[in-house]
């Protein structure tokens, strides 16, 4: 089975590569692959910039990609799409304030995860890529007139 998700991710950031090293070991590779923010040449042909990374962490639905999610939005996808994952998600949503508080909780831990957490000195990449094939098969980098969708907040 082909994966359905790219998760766009700081292949610096020790918390971030950790996120991804449990994700690869819950799903290995049937559902995400990943390409860390730091392979540009990649990136480019997804039709994300880099100025787009800085505001967190990027899950793309297709090849080529249709649906974009970013930051918490991101995360909670993530989840949401894990086993069990849409209970937790759901009621995450549901408490009263929660969701903001979660939102607001990401923006501190995206801008200061290098001095919370460390940076690493090497890329970190998955064991499960989303490599150059994969793209230039796949994916078709959007025009200006013909972007890729925003991210999707609303879910």
């Amino acid at each position: 089975m082909a994966y359905s998700y790219s998760v766009i991710y700081d292949g610096q950031c020790n918390l971030c590569v950790n996120l991804v090293r449990l994700l690869e070991t819950l799903d290995r590779g049937q559902t995400f692959h990943y390409v860390p923010m730091q392979e540009t040449t990649i990136l480019e042909q997804l039709g994300i910039t880099p100025t787009s990374c800085e505001l967190g962490m990027i899950l793309l639905e297709g090849k080529p990609p249709h649906r974009r999610w970013q930051g918490s939005a991101a995360a909670e996808e993530i989840a949401r799409i894990l086993p069990m994952g849409s209970v937790f998600v759901e009621a995450y949503r549901r408490i009263p304030g929660l969701k903001q508080a979660g939102d607001r909780f990401y923006e501190d831990v995206r801008d200061n995860r290098y001095s919370w957490f460390g940076k690493r000195d090497r890329l970190y990449n998955s064991a499960y890529p989303v490599n150059d094939t994969d793209s230039e098969a796949s994916v078709t980098s959007p025009t200006a007139s013909d972007p890729l969708p925003a991210p999707d907040a609303s879910t």
